[in-house]
């Protein structure tokens, strides 16, 4: 049973920076795309970042520039610097995966709060 543990999330002011993690366990098998998602309430899920197992990365727009994803594959670990931190980052960011190992599957974290205000 493949689980994905957030952590990092927590309180920040305006203009700061939070560090979220994600560690996949459950699995000896790795992923192909891992990412980070973010719903706001009364808002649909988005997405903020995503990295392929060959280190492409991709990025909301609203976030280019200020975030940076990166993974470690030999712990099955993904991770989001957030930097210069807006109110309007505010939101649970989840975090995400992907695989084709007997077919394709998709797996979600619980999610981890993250509010940006002073």
């Amino acid at each position: 049973q493949v689980q994905l543990v957030e952590s990092g999330g927590g309180l920040v002011q305006p203009g700061g920076s939070l560090r979220l993690s994600c560690a996949a366990s459950g699995s000896s098998f790795g992923f192909d795309v891992m990412g980070w998602y973010r719903q706001a309430p009364g808002k649909q899920r988005d997405m903020v970042a995503t990295i392929t197992s060959g280190d492409s990365t991709n990025y909301a727009d609203s976030v280019r520039g200020r975030f940076t994803i990166s993974r470690d594959n030999a712990k099955n670990t993904v991770y989001l610097q957030m930097n210069s931190l807006k109110p309007g980052d505010t939101a649970v960011y989840y975090c995400y995966a992907d695989r084709h190992v007997l077919g394709y599957h998709q797996y979600w974290g619980q999610g981890t709060q993250v509010t940006v205000s002073s």
